[in-house]
């Protein structure tokens, strides 16, 4: 059962709370987070009354959806290169965060999180996620085996989560009384809105997934696709996962000749799965790549997965970094530099505008955030690798 929490506890987490002000908000957060203070009691009672009993106000079940373009350099007049961000009340997401707050200490404590799903757990992180694929990739090569890395990728993974499905999987975890109830009320009679410009769409109902942008919604999801792990592991495959980022890993000896066959029914099972759970796998995205055993000859892999032939290729990106098929990150060294120039040489055109503090934010923001990301992943490389790096870093 969901536990009421006390005054404080409440106070905590609603000035801890990024004050994201969304059009469903009465008042701006940082206001509502100011005279907190003044509002405790009523605050206190308003989310107490909703743990206990297992019930969610139809006002925070409403979303404001906002199509964000993917990436900056995609078509803006193709639909599919947007993500529908759902923007939420901030009292809602204050209300999600007092359940996920004992719903993460009950799945730790009883040891029911899949310990190969890195995504939005604390302790975790892409930088994790990819450590823990690279050092399973170099170990199989410093004991002669080569390995393949196949990349899956799930079409609006999040927007097409079965309720019915979840709430069961959630029963067998052995959450349930008003705990369960408090997630079944979430999920069911959600409405959404479509944002665009200056109009607004009248309400939708929404029947199914988890809304992007909700507090709880990863972690669902993450539970969700908890049994997929399974029928990877059966087939000999490891695997790693960052939200719905999907990475599956077979090692094996040069001698083995079923390789592609044993990858492809593995692919055939997870299709089936992905069926069964309404998800689809987005093949368009799905990437493979073979890295030779140390003195193994290098092999032009071809896999099937639902009547789709994917080939390997010689880099793939994967969680915003560059792999390539020898983990030597030059590819993924290139391209950062060739960014960072760029950001380097727009931030000395304005410098004259600039004051130092100005110009000190916009190099961290824009040049260090590029070089820190994911970069314990160069440790062990020569020196002359990563010099285009350290040569960024210098200027």
């Amino acid at each position: 059962p969901l536990s009421p929490l006390s005054p404080d506890e409440i106070s905590r987490l609603v000035t801890a709370g990024r004050p994201t002000t969304c059009p469903l908000d009465p008042i701006p957060s940082s206001l509502l987070q100011t005279i907190s203070g003044d509002l405790l009691p009523y605050l206190t009672s308003l989310i107490n009354s909703s743990l206990t009993a297992g019930y969610v106000p139809s006002v925070f079940k409403r979303a404001r959806v906002a199509p964000l373009l993917k990436k900056p350099t995609l078509d803006p007049s193709d639909i599919n290169n947007y993500r529908p961000v759902s923007l939420l009340s901030f009292l809602s997401k204050t209300l999600e965060r007092a359940v996920l707050g004992q719903l993460s200490c009950y799945l730790s404590q009883n040891d029911l999180l899949d310990p190969n799903q890195s995504g939005f757990r604390t302790g975790h992180s892409t930088e994790t996620a990819l450590l823990c694929v690279t050092e399973a990739l170099r170990n199989a090569k410093a004991n002669s085996l080569s390995s393949a890395l196949i990349l899956l990728d799930l079409s609006a993974a999040f927007d097409t989560v079965n309720h019915q499905i979840l709430l069961s999987t959630l029963s067998e975890l052995g959450i349930s009384g008003a705990a369960h109830a408090w997630i079944a009320s979430n999920l069911t009679g959600r409405s959404y809105q479509v944002a665009w410009r200056e109009s607004v769409s009248a309400p939708r109902a929404l029947t199914t997934g988890v809304p992007q942008g909700s507090v709880l919604g990863p972690l669902l999801f993450s539970l969700y696709t908890k049994s997929l792990g399974s029928v990877i592991s059966s087939h000999g495959l490891s695997y790693h996962c960052y939200a719905d980022d999907t990475q599956l890993i077979f090692s094996f000896p040069p001698s083995d000749n079923q390789v592609a066959n044993r990858i492809s029914a593995c692919l055939a099972d997870i299709s089936v799965w992905m069926t069964a759970h309404h998800l689809k796998l987005n093949l368009g995205k799905t990437e493979l790549l073979f890295l030779p055993g140390k003195d193994c000859p290098f092999h032009d892999l071809t896999i099937t997965v639902d009547n789709s032939l994917v080939s390997s290729s010689q880099s793939a990106k994967n969680l915003g970094v560059t792999l390539d098929n020898t983990l030597s990150f030059s590819t993924n060294i290139k391209a950062v530099t060739r960014s960072c120039r760029f950001m380097l040489y727009n931030i000395r055109r304005v410098r004259p505008c600039l004051t130092q503090e100005a110009a000190q934010v916009l190099v961290q923001a824009l040049v260090i955030s590029r070089l820190d990301y994911c970069n314990s992943l160069l440790a062990g490389l020569p020196a002359c690798a990563i010099k285009p790096l350290q040569l960024i870093q210098n200027a």
